[in-house]
C-alpha cells in the first residue's frame, strides 16, 4: 500500500495542477476571485495559475455592439422621430465591470437605457431637418460623449454611438407622403399652366407675325398694281396723243369684249356710239 502512495500523490498533484492552470487568449480579459472576493485582474494574454478553490471569470476584450430598441422621440420643432441607435463599446476595467454589471447581458441593458436617454435629450434640442441632414454627425458625437461619461462607472468605454435608422412614425409618414404628393401635383399643375400660357403666347405671336406679313404683302401688291395702272394709263395716254382714232377703236374693242362676251341680253340702238366701228364706212 505504501508503495502506491507516491503515485496517488503524484496523480492528485497532476489533477490539482491541471485545475490550477488556465490560459487567457488575446480576445479575453479575466479576474480571479476567491469565495467571491477579488484577488487579481488579468489583462494580458498568456498561461496563468490559480489555487484550486479560486474561480476565473472571463470577459470579452474585443469591441462589443449593442442594438438599442427603437425609441419614439420628440424633436425641437415638435415632430416625432423613431430612432434605432447602435452602440459600440469595450470593457476597460474588468474589476469595476464585474462589480457593477457582472456580465455582458446586464451591461447591454444598462448601456441601452443610457443611450436612449441621452439621445432623447439631444434630439429635443435639434430640428427634424437637421437630424436627418448634415447635422446628425455632430449630434451623435455629443450623445457619445454624454454616454461615455455615464458608463465609466461600469468600467466600460464607448467607441461610438450611431443611428442605424431614423424614420417618422407610421401615422406621420402617411400624412407626410400625402403632403408630398399634393405638393408634386401642385408643381405639375403650375408647370402645365405655364406651358399652356407659353403656347398661347407663341400662337398669338405667330398670328401677329402672320397678320403683319399679310398686310405687307397686300401693301406691296397694291403698290405694284398702282404702279402697273399708272404705267398702263401712261401708255394709253401716249397712244391717244399719237393716234386718237386708233385709241378710240382699241377702247371700243375692249368695251365689246366686256359687254358682248357675257350671256346677259343687251338691247341697244343701232345708232349707239358703241357700234360705230362695226358699221360700214360711208362712201
Amino acid at each position: 500500500m505504501k508503495r502506491f502512495l507516491p503515485w496517488v500523490l503524484l496523480f492528485a498533484l497532476l489533477i490539482g495542477a491541471s485545475s490550477s492552470a488556465f490560459v487567457i487568449d488575446e480576445r479575453e480579459l479575466a479576474i480571479v476571485t476567491q469565495f467571491g472576493q477579488h484577488k487579481r485582474s488579468i489583462e494580458a494574454p498568456g498561461l496563468y495559475f490559480k489555487l484550486p478553490w479560486q474561480d476565473v471569470t472571463r470577459m470579452e476584450r474585443r469591441v462589443l455592439s449593442s442594438d438599442s430598441p427603437s425609441g419614439r422621440m420628440l424633436t425641437k420643432d415638435k415632430k416625432y422621430l423613431v430612432a434605432d441607435p447602435v452602440t459600440r463599446w469595450r470593457i476597460q476595467d474588468p474589476l469595476l465591470f464585474y462589480k457593477t454589471v457582472g456580465n455582458d447581458v446586464q451591461a447591454r441593458q444598462r448601456i441601452d437605457d443610457i443611450v436612449l436617454s441621452e439621445l432623447r435629450r439631444e434630439l429635443a434640442t435639434e430640428n427634424f431637418g437637421d437630424i436627418i441632414g448634415n447635422e446628425r454627425e455632430p449630434l451623435m458625437q455629443k450623445v457619445g460623449e454624454a454616454v461615455r461619461t455615464r458608463v465609466k462607472e461600469f468600467g466600460v468605454d464607448i467607441v461610438d454611438v450611431r443611428i442605424k435608422r431614423a424614420d417618422l412614425p407610421p401615422e406621420v409618414q402617411k400624412s407626410v407622403f400625402e403632403r408630398m404628393k399634393a405638393e408634386r401635383e401642385r408643381v405639375a399643375k403650375r408647370y402645365r399652366s405655364e406651358g399652356s400660357e407659353e403656347a398661347q403666347k407663341i400662337r398669338a405671336d405667330t398670328d401677329k407675325e402672320k397678320r403683319i406679313l399679310l398686310a405687307k404683302a397686300y401693301e406691296t401688291e397694291q403698290k405694284l398694281k398702282g404702279d402697273g395702272d399708272a404705267v398702263s394709263a401712261k401708255i394709253y395716254a401716249e397712244a391717244f396723243n399719237k393716234d386718237p382714232e386708233f385709241y378710240a377703236f382699241l377702247r371700243s374693242l375692249q368695251a365689246y369684249e366686256k359687254t358682248l362676251g357675257k350671256k346677259d341680253s343687251l338691247v341697244l340702238s343701232s345708232k349707239s356710239e358703241l357700234f360705230r366701228y362695226l358699221k360700214a364706212p360711208k362712201k
